[in-house]
C-alpha cells in the first residue's frame, strides 16, 4: 500500500515539475519593492524575454515557474531600476575628458588641477568644469590673470559647476573676439575697471564655447561608454538627458543600434529652431531605448551664479535681480505653438520670478486640468502665491533633492530668511499633483541616486548636517522618494506603462542593494552598495550578488 502511495506521489510531483512554465530568470527570497500603486512588497520575481511575467511569494513563483537562471537573493532588497528624471548624460560623458574641478577648495587649487591636466593631456584647447566659488573662503568669482600667465597662447575655458557661468583666459576670449563692454540678452560679459575678468555668465558662455574645435568621434564614443558604465554601476537604468541637439540624438541612435549603449534615454531637445522644427515635422521619435518627445527651454540662470531671475533683489547683491535668458514673449509664443501638439514643453526655472513667469505662460495655454505633463525643471525658488499654478494646470515640477543640500549653506545669503522658506519646497510641490519626479542634474551633482534618496528624506549632507535636516518640513517620505526615482520619473516622460515599477508586462530593469534603504536608519543610507543592476533582465553590473 505504501509503495503504491509513494508511486502516486512521485507521479504527481513529476507531473507538477513537467508542467512548470519556462522562464529566463527567477529571483527568490528577496525583498522586492515593486513601486506599484499599492506599494507592494514581494519575495520573488520571474523574467522572460526581458520583461517581468510574474511577481509574488516564493511558494507561488517557485511552484509555477522554472528558469535557466535562478538567483537566491538571500533577503537582499530589490528595487525598480533608478530613473534619473533630470540629468545631462552627454555632458557628463564630456566631463570625463576634461579637467575635473569639482570640490576644489580655492581658485588656486582649481588652477593647479588645470596645470596638472594640461601637462598630461596636451591639446589645442584646455576645457574643464565643476568649480564653485561658494566652496571657497573668498566667495567671489575668479579672475583670469593666473590663467593668462600660465597659458598665454592656449585657450582655456572652465565651466562653473552649474553650467551657468564659465571663466575664459585671454587666448580663449581673443579666439572668440570677445571685447570689454560687449552686451547680449540673457548673459553678462563681466568687466572690472574696464577690463575683461574672463567671467561669462549664462548666454555669454556661448560666445566662447561655440569656438571650441570638434573632438574626435572615437573619443566621444569612448567617454559615452565610460559614462554609461558609471551610471549602471550606480543602479541607474534610465535617464532623461536635458537639452541636446539633433547630432547627439543621431549619435545615440547609432550607438543603440550597434549595441554599444544599453541605458534607456529620454532626450529633451534644446530650444533652437532646427530642433523644434524637426520635432514638429517628424513627431514623437520612439525606439526601444530612445525617446524624443520634448523640448527644453531655458528660463533663467542659476542661483549660485546669481543668474536666477528673482522678483526682488538678491539679498547679498542689492540692485540685482538676475535675468530671463530670453524675453517672456518668446516663451509665450512657443507655448502657444506647442500646445497644439503632443510635444512636451519643459522649462528650466530657478528664481521665483522665472517660475512665476513660466507658470503663468503655461496656464494661459493649458487652461486647467490636462495630461500634457508640461514640466518646470528645478522649480527651485517659488513664491508662496505661485504654487497653485502647478496643481490647477497639472504642471509637473521636476526637482533634484541634492540641490537643496548643496545650496543650503549659502541659499539664505542669496534669498534672505523669508524667501528661502519657499525654496527647495519638495513636499509642498508634491502636494500639488500628488506625484513628483526626482533627478540629480548630474554632472552638476554626483551621479549617485542614493544621494538623491538620502537628500530627499533626510535633507542633510553626507556629514549629517544640519541636525534634523534643512527645512525638514519639505522632506519626502521614503515611499515618495522611491517613487520619484522610479515610477514617477517614468510618468514624467509618458513611459509609466512600460517601466518604472516591477509589474507583469513591464521591462525587467532592477537594482539589487546591499541594504534595505526603506528600513535602515537614515545615517546608514549612503553606506549602501549596488550589488547588481539588470536591464531587460540581463546583469550589466554585478558586485557581490
Amino acid at each position: 500500500m505504501k509503495k503504491c502511495l509513494y508511486a502516486a506521489l512521485s507521479v504527481t510531483l513529476l507531473s507538477a515539475c513537467a508542467s512548470k512554465e519556462k522562464a529566463d530568470l527567477l529571483v527568490h527570497h528577496a525583498v522586492i519593492y515593486t513601486a506599484d500603486s499599492m506599494n507592494t512588497v514581494a519575495a520573488a520575481m520571474v523574467v522572460k524575454d526581458g520583461k517581468v511575467i510574474a511577481i509574488g511569494s516564493n511558494e507561488l513563483v517557485q511552484g509555477k515557474f522554472e528558469a535557466d537562471s535562478v538567483i537566491d537573493a538571500k533577503g537582499a532588497a530589490i528595487f525598480p531600476g533608478f530613473n534619473d528624471a533630470h540629468a545631462h548624460f552627454f555632458g557628463y560623458a564630456n566631463s570625463l575628458r576634461r579637467v575635473d574641478l569639482v570640490g576644489a577648495k580655492s581658485w588656486d587649487e582649481a588652477v593647479a588641477r588645470v596645470q596638472d591636466f594640461a601637462a598630461k593631456h596636451p591639446s589645442a584647447w584646455i576645457l574643464g568644469r565643476g568649480w564653485d566659488q561658494n566652496d571657497w573662503e573668498v566667495k567671489a568669482f575668479p579672475d583670469k590673470s593666473k590663467l593668462d600667465s600660465l597659458f598665454p597662447n592656449t585657450p582655456v575655458l572652465l565651466e562653473r559647476v552649474d553650467g551657468h557661468a564659465s571663466i575664459a583666459n585671454q587666448a580663449a576670449l581673443d579666439a572668440a573676439g570677445v571685447k570689454a563692454g560687449q552686451t547680449l540678452i540673457g548673459g553678462t560679459v563681466e568687466t572690472k575697471n574696464g577690463r575683461l575678468t574672463g567671467m561669462l555668465i549664462d548666454n555669454a558662455d556661448e560666445l566662447v564655447s561655440s569656438k571650441i574645435p570638434a573632438e574626435p568621434l572615437e573619443a566621444i564614443v569612448a567617454s559615452l561608454e565610460a559614462a554609461e558604465r558609471n551610471c549602471i554601476s550606480a543602479g541607474i537604468t534610465s535617464i532623461t538627458d536635458c537639452g541636446l541637439n539633433l547630432p547627439e540624438v543621431r549619435l545615440f541612435d547609432t550607438l543603440f543600434a550597434q549595441q554599444k549603449l544599453h541605458l534607456r534615454l529620454n532626450v529633451m531637445l534644446s530650444d533652437n529652431e532646427e530642433n523644434i522644427n524637426w520635432l514638429l515635422q517628424n513627431g514623437i521619435y520612439e525606439k526601444d531605448r530612445l525617446l524624443v518627445r520634448s523640448v527644453k527651454f531655458y528660463g533663467d540662470g542659476a542661483l549660485g551664479s546669481r543668474g536666477a531671475c528673482l522678483k526682488h533683489d538678491y539679498t547679498d547683491r542689492p540692485g540685482w535681480k538676475g535675468f530671463l535668458l530670453k524675453d517672456a514673449g518668446y516663451f509665450a509664443g512657443k507655448a502657444a505653438q506647442l500646445a497644439k501638439t503632443d510635444i512636451q514643453m519643459c522649462t528650466h526655472a530657478i528664481g521665483d520670478s522665472a517660475n512665476s513667469t513660466i507658470l503663468k505662460i503655461y496656464a494661459e495655454v493649458l487652461k486647467g486640468k490636462n495630461d500634457k505633463r508640461w514640466r518646470i525643471e528645478h522649480a527651485q525658488v517659488v513664491d508662496s502665491i505661485d504654487f497653485h499654478w502647478f496643481g490647477e494646470n497639472n504642471i509637473v515640477p521636476s526637482v533634484q533633492p541634492t540641490h537643496a543640500t548643496s545650496d543650503m549653506y549659502w541659499a539664505k545669503d542669496r534669498l534672505g530668511p523669508q524667501r528661502v522658506k519657499y525654496a527647495y519646497a519638495f513636499n509642498r510641490l508634491l502636494r500639488e499633483n500628488g506625484w513628483l519626479p526626482l533627478g540629480t542634474d548630474f554632472p552638476v551633482e554626483h551621479i549617485d541616486p542614493l544621494r538623491t534618496f538620502y537628500a530627499a528624506v533626510a535633507r542633510m549632507d553626507q556629514a549629517g548636517f544640519p541636525a534634523g535636516g534643512f527645512q525638514p518640513e519639505n522632506a519626502l517620505s521614503r515611499e515618495d522618494a522611491l517613487k520619484g526615482m522610479t515610477i514617477w520619473a517614468a510618468r514624467a516622460s509618458f513611459e509609466e506603462d512600460r517601466k518604472g515599477s516591477l509589474e507583469p508586462g513591464k521591462v525587467a530593469d532592477f537594482v539589487v542593494l546591499s541594504q534595505d534603504i526603506m528600513k535602515v536608519p537614515a545615517e546608514k543610507i549612503l553606506a549602501t552598495k549596488v550589488l547588481a543592476t539588470y536591464i531587460y533582465g540581463q546583469a550589466l553590473h554585478r558586485a557581490g550578488l
